[in-house]
């Protein structure tokens, strides 16, 4: 596939952005990356996605794609060559829609929040739902799995690159405040199966690195507390 007939609107540090990175780069699919700063609208993003005006944003053939969700669906189906993201049965298939949005809708924005909270009882409370939200996440796991390495079986599916671009950010919540949210004793398989995932050869080469992200999380409490807004 030609560079230029896919590109990609996105940041470096966007869970969003970086699984539709993992869905190209497993596909082997060749596309552009497009710098774009979250905190202010280019032209290029209000051209492809005037509704949301949000990144990330998907070009083919400059057909815009929008939502991550809809992004990851899209590449496995435009690309239909193995791995395949979603299992064969439908009911599985199902299932594998919901926890994604289970886990964009519910348990990440929690994270998110947790991450900027500064009261203490607020702090806690969150921790408490973070935590309830990874153990039923450990549950969807085991089922999900059947015993195999990740959450789509043999190879990395839908799942697993849904919750896994949010794995850098979940360990610098845990850095900034100074807590173990993936815990190896509760969550055992969940934090092995992390472990496994951040190993991957495509995975390491799209992550960002956790140092960096607690740099730029610095950088964004402190322009929140200034007043702005950073989405």
């Amino acid at each position: 596939m030609a560079t230029s007939e896919v590109k990609l609107l996105g940041t470096w540090s966007c869970p969003y952005v970086n699984r539709a990175q993992l869905a190209l780069k497993l596909k082997s699919v060749e596309y552009e990356f497009v710098e774009d700063i979250p905190y202010k609208k280019s032209e290029i993003l209000l051209k492809y996605n005037p509704v949301h005006k949000k990144i990330p944003v998907l070009v083919h053939d400059e057909k815009p794609v929008c939502e991550s969700l809809i992004i990851v669906q899209y590449i496995d189906d435009a690309w239909p060559a193995s791995p395949s993201f979603f299992p064969s049965d439908a009911y599985d298939r199902a299932q594998s829609r919901f926890w994604a949005d289970y886990i964009d809708t519910k348990w990440y924005p929690l994270l998110k929040v947790l991450r900027q909270s500064e009261e203490k009882e607020e702090r806690t409370t969150l921790i408490e739902k973070v935590s309830e939200g990874l153990l039923l996440l450990e549950e969807v796991f085991i089922k999900c799995s059947k015993g195999k390495p990740y959450f789509g079986g043999e190879n990395i599916g839908c799942l697993d690159i849904v919750l896994g671009s949010t794995l850098r950010w979940l360990e610098v919540t845990g850095m900034v405040l100074e807590i173990e949210l993936l815990d190896l004793d509760k969550t055992p398989k969940l934090a092995r199966w992390a472990r496994s995932f951040c190993s991957d050869d495509v995975v390491e080469d799209v992550l960002p690195e956790t140092q960096k992200l607690l740099e730029l999380n610095r950088k964004i409490q402190d322009f929140i507390k200034a007043g702005s807004k950073w989405n």
